[in-house]
């Protein structure tokens, strides 16, 4: 609903400064609809960085209940109780260990749940683990340093990614503010020199220039938008 709601308020925006017509904000409309499915998928890779930082700290967990002498599946139970404590009962990682905790009791391989919860992720620091522990699983590897190794590889990959962050945080703060300046320049324009932009309202070429304008500041945004998120 709140994705709707600024939908909707972005719509009304677009339709008074471009056409000053109700008329476009009626055929603008259908986009309020579709836009929540847009920032759902946007809101993935956030989800993604979150589930993976939780996975690191959820190996390491793992690997301490190994080290003291539990096995795999009685390490998993007791880990996914700390994550729940750490976390809480409705974090994504929590949700995940405690359906492979299910799984196990149900006497599934927990390979197989690894695999499972992998795919569903759509991570390949998970994947490569999931690869990984059925590889050992089958061959008696040395889980312990095989999780520490997994843990240190996923540390490196969230520094990097940090940083990445860190340099492009003042650009992406730039650029929020760039976005906003047409806008702001033709609201402003408007109050000062009421008229000013009456032929580009009220005549055929006048509406196509517009059109022009805000299929470019729609491009430029896209492409600025493409620049800042770098995929690692």
């Amino acid at each position: 609903m709140k994705y709707v709601s600024l939908s909707l308020a972005v719509i009304a925006a677009f339709a008074y400064v471009f056409y000053r017509s109700l008329l476009s904000f009626l055929l603008f409309l259908p986009l309020a609809v579709l836009f929540p499915f847009y920032k759902k998928k946007d809101l993935i890779p956030a989800r993604k960085r979150v589930l993976l930082l939780q996975f690191r700290e959820a190996l390491s967990i793992l690997s301490g209940a190994l080290s003291a002498g539990y096995s795999l599946e009685n390490a998993l139970s007791e880990s996914t109780e700390e994550l729940s404590l750490l976390y809480g009962g409705t974090a994504l990682i929590v949700r995940e260990f405690s359906h492979l905790s299910h799984l196990v009791s149900m006497n599934i391989p927990i390979e197989r749940g690894m695999d499972e919860f992998a795919a569903r992720s759509g991570i390949d620091d998970i994947r490569n683990f999931a690869r990984v522990l059925r590889l050992a699983k089958r061959s008696g590897g040395e889980l312990v340093s095989i999780m520490n190794h997994t843990s240190e590889t996923i540390s490196d990959r969230i520094q990097v990614k940090e940083e990445i962050l860190t340099i492009t945080a003042s650009r992406r703060f730039e650029q929020t503010i760039m976005n906003a300046v047409p806008v702001i320049i033709v609201l402003y324009i408007d109050f000062t020199s009421p008229g000013f932009f009456h032929v580009m309202y009220t005549t055929i070429v006048g509406r196509v220039v517009m059109s022009c304008c805000l299929i470019s500041y729609l491009l430029s945004i896209h492409l600025a938008w493409k620049i800042l998120n770098i995929r690692l």
